[in-house]
């Protein structure tokens, strides 16, 4: 009698063990595939983000060529264009100031180029192509180019005084420097001041 509820009593512990070991591998096979899919997800959300991250780069470049491009992309035919507006300019100099007396015809070709100009520079204007005509204003190395230095009584040194060929630009990009002549200043005033600074020189040697 004493056997058999001991036979009992190890099948009921043994039965409690084994009961025990599956619950223990089976939390262990649980608790692994929730950490490899959490890994998982944390993977792919990184990846998620940098594809986000890349696909806005992507973007922002985009629109920066394309301003680039809407900016720009005249340039080229701007430049082919540029000795057209200089013949209209030079037809329109060379023409006769005054056209009362002129002749009809004359008078209708003059008119007739006068607004082919402001038509070409109206044009330009639109398409971001404006021109650098710049009498009076300091030299710029920038978008100006010295032809000549000359003394002037009526324009400051290193001011131009006299404009031979207008420049363009585009969108403040240089398409072509005007061509510009520069003062060199009162030579009367220069002489003053040297003339001053002589006998000062000779007052301190005295």
């Amino acid at each position: 009698m004493t056997d058999k509820k001991q036979s009992k009593s190890e099948e009921i512990d043994l039965d409690d063990l084994t009961e025990e070991a599956i619950d223990s591998e089976s939390e262990e096979t649980t608790k692994e595939p929730l950490e490899t899919l959490e890994e998982q997800v944390s993977e792919l959300k990184d990846q998620l983000l940098r594809s986000v991250a890349e696909l806005d780069n992507y973007r922002k470049r985009a629109e920066r060529e394309k301003e680039q491009l809407r900016k720009f992309g005249t340039a080229n035919f701007a430049k082919d264009l540029l000795s057209a507006a200089d013949n209209l300019r030079r037809a329109d100099e060379s023409g006769p100031s005054d056209l009362e007396g002129a002749d009809e015809s004359v008078k209708n070709l003059i008119v007739g180029v006068e607004m082919t100009e402001k038509e070409l520079l109206s044009a330009f204007e639109k398409n971001g192509v404006r021109k650098i005509d710049p009498v009076g204003e300091k030299f710029d190395y920038n978008f100006h180019q010295a032809m000549f230095e000359a003394p002037s009584d009526s324009v400051e040194k290193n001011s131009i005084m006299q404009v031979l060929s207008i420049g363009f630009s585009i969108s403040n990009r240089l398409l072509r420097a005007a061509q510009v002549a520069v003062s060199s200043g009162n030579p009367d005033k220069v002489k003053d001041l040297v003339q001053k600074g002589n006998e000062e020189d000779l007052n301190n040697t005295e």
